[in-house]
């Protein structure tokens, strides 16, 4: 079954560029007892044709295909296969990040045996009221594809019937087969058929003509509207028609978290991103509108302010999205369609027809307004510890319109999202789908991977540092290049600033105030070194500047120490609803 599974993956080709290329681009294993003897051989067998990688942790190493599949804009595709047990349950978060990201990844976690013969096999988790589920069911919740193989000629269905899922605009997510232990080795008398090359296509899903007719009606009634980018902008490859339909029907153009990049600093009509994280001409421009055109988002509470940005009473919502489940959210006129074909098609029926200049007047006028208060928040400084933005302004100056920045999670995700205008579309990356802590240098790795004559810039804060570092050495030990800045501001102080600004006491978050009993400060240049980084430690932005510009000369992954401010943000300017005790103690 094993070598029927990895003979028939080799055999799937997509084109990309008019090339044709492997769908699966490469295998990530960590081996162990259920999966090492026939997956493991199996790929070993076929390591010409699937190039396969050691990883460190079950959670990054998949965390790293899925950043090589954003970064790939879903084209192709990576494997990560674990064993049974604690390894295959590692991987759960990441397929969670795929999920709620509309990643593709391929799972192959090992399983209990299927004849149960040997039950309680070592790492099995009994479930006493239903023995036909493992730990491995808990990848249900987390995927768009699961499938429990129990018999070697499942694969002749399951196979199929993932990867469709994968290469689907609307379903596209991570798929888990798991694989039995004893089935990964039985044989089969597969057909012939079944192991010939097919060549695939991601197919663009057409809006239908009605749905077209009812958005053009709402937005040639709005006096005020603005476009609302998401991440499935950028999966569609759809930034020349966005930038298209903006400049012929003068309309801003905001974006989501994941939709930055869309367009880069220089276009006229992009005035950043909307919502928590947004910079505050958009977010005045949002408490405006009369008319948002939702292009490939999920609108997340981050992108809407939890729904309490758009303040105008006359305020309309119409959305482009290939998913049915996203296109329908909060009353919105729906049109179902691929974002680049979509865009396309509403233009055609717009026609001639343009939003009021007064209106585009005043956007170029906020985002002056916002740029000139960022710039100077993010701008040399001769403070004594510098702030997050101060940090991402240094390393922002002396970036190539090539370099790519990562981030993920925690208080960098905001400041980097202000501060880093793109010079270049396709070059801001992160995971805000489900924010996971310790993605940013796993996913920068994969990142790399797929765009290996970029530099790929990584803003990782103490906390998500300490969570997961190990693809550093990953880094080096395959010669991925990353230059990674370590802002330490000695705990997870933005959900320290969450802790105060909701009427509490600093509790846990702070290091300093932790109840630790030995505290020290951690080295993380010297631990970086340890797994053979070129490392430095700064103190100042301008060090960190010069610091910078040598690791762009450096031909391997370049770690920057440098403590930050713990209390010093941005402005905010969206609101964001989150929980506050009815009744507490606190004064």
């Amino acid at each position: 079954c094993s070598h029927a599974l990895i003979k028939y993956i080799v055999a799937q080709k997509i084109i990309i560029d008019g090339k044709k290329m492997p769908l699966f681009a490469g295998a990530f294993g960590i081996y162990g007892h259920g999966n090492v003897a026939c997956i493991g051989q199996a790929m070993e067998e076929f390591q010409d044709q699937l190039p396969g990688y050691r990883g460190h942790h079950e959670q990054n190493m998949a965390l790293t295909g899925i950043g090589y599949a954003r970064a790939m804009r879903r084209k192709q595709i990576f494997i990560a296969t674990s064993s049974v047990g604690p390894g295959s349950t590692n991987m759960v978060t990441a397929a969670a990040v795929a999920l709620s990201n509309r990643l593709p990844i391929l799972l192959l976690p090992g399983d209990t045996f299927a004849s149960r013969f040997p039950d309680p096999v070592l790492q099995q988790v009994e479930n006493f009221l239903s023995p036909t589920e493992t730990q491995n069911d808990s990848f249900k919740a987390v995927s768009k594809y699961f499938d429990r193989i129990t018999r070697p000629e499942q694969i002749l269905s399951s196979l199929p019937q993932a990867l469709q899922m994968m290469l689907d605009q609307a379903d596209c997510g991570p798929a888990t087969i798991s694989m039995s232990q004893d089935v990964q080795g039985e044989a089969f008398d597969y057909p012939e058929i079944f192991f010939e090359e097919q060549i695939h296509e991601i197919r663009r899903i057409y809006p239908d003509q009605n749905q077209i007719k009812k958005a053009t009606e709402v937005i040639i009634n709005s006096k005020q509207p603005i476009i609302i980018s998401g991440g499935g902008v950028l999966y569609s490859e759809a930034e020349k028609e966005l930038s298209e339909f903006a400049k012929k029907h003068h309309i801003p153009v905001t974006s989501t978290v994941m939709g930055i990049g869309c367009m880069d600093k220089d276009d006229p009509y992009y005035i950043g991103p909307i919502g928590c994280l947004g910079v505050g001409s958009a977010n005045v421009l949002s408490k405006k509108t009369d008319l948002a055109l939702a292009v490939g988002t999920k609108l997340g509470d981050f992108t809407t302010g939890s729904w309490t940005n758009f303040h105008n009473p006359d305020f309309k919502l119409v959305s482009i999205n290939a998913a049915r489940f996203d296109v329908t959210k909060h009353r919105a006129t729906p049109v179902v369609s691929d974002a680049k074909i979509g865009l396309s098609e509403l233009s055609k029926v717009l026609g001639d027809w343009k939003a009021p200049d007064h209106w585009y007047q005043q956007a170029v006028k906020e985002t002056k307004e916002w740029d000139q208060y960022v710039e100077k928040q993010s701008g040399p400084t001769n403070q004594e510890i510098p702030s997050y933005a101060h940090a991402v302004g240094a390393v922002y100056r002396n970036a190539d319109p090539s370099d790519i920045v990562v981030t993920a999670a925690g208080g960098l995700v905001g400041e980097v999202a202000q501060v880093w205008k793109p010079k270049q579309i396709n070059t801001f990356e992160t995971d805000w789908g489900y924010s996971c802590m310790g993605y940013e240098i796993s996913g920068a790795l994969g990142i790399k991977m797929a765009k290996p004559k970029q530099e790929v810039i990584v803003f990782v804060g103490d906390g998500s540092y300490l969570l997961n570092n190990s693809d550093i050495y990953s880094s080096i030990l395959y010669e991925k290049k990353l230059i990674i800045v370590v802002c330490d501001n000695s705990g997870h102080m933005v959900i320290n600033r969450l802790q105060l600004a909701k009427g509490g006491k600093e509790y846990l978050c702070n290091l300093k105030t932790s109840r630790a009993t030995n505290f020290i400060e951690v080295d993380f240049a010297a631990h970086a070194a340890s797994m053979g980084a070129e490392t430095e430690t700064v103190t100042s932005t301008s060090e960190l500047e010069s610091a910078f510009l040598r690791a762009k000369k450096s031909n391997k992954t370049y770690v920057i120490a440098l403590k930050t401010h713990g209390y010093e943000w941005l402005e905010g300017t969206a609101f964001w609803e989150s929980p506050t005790l009815e009744v507490s103690s606190t004064d």
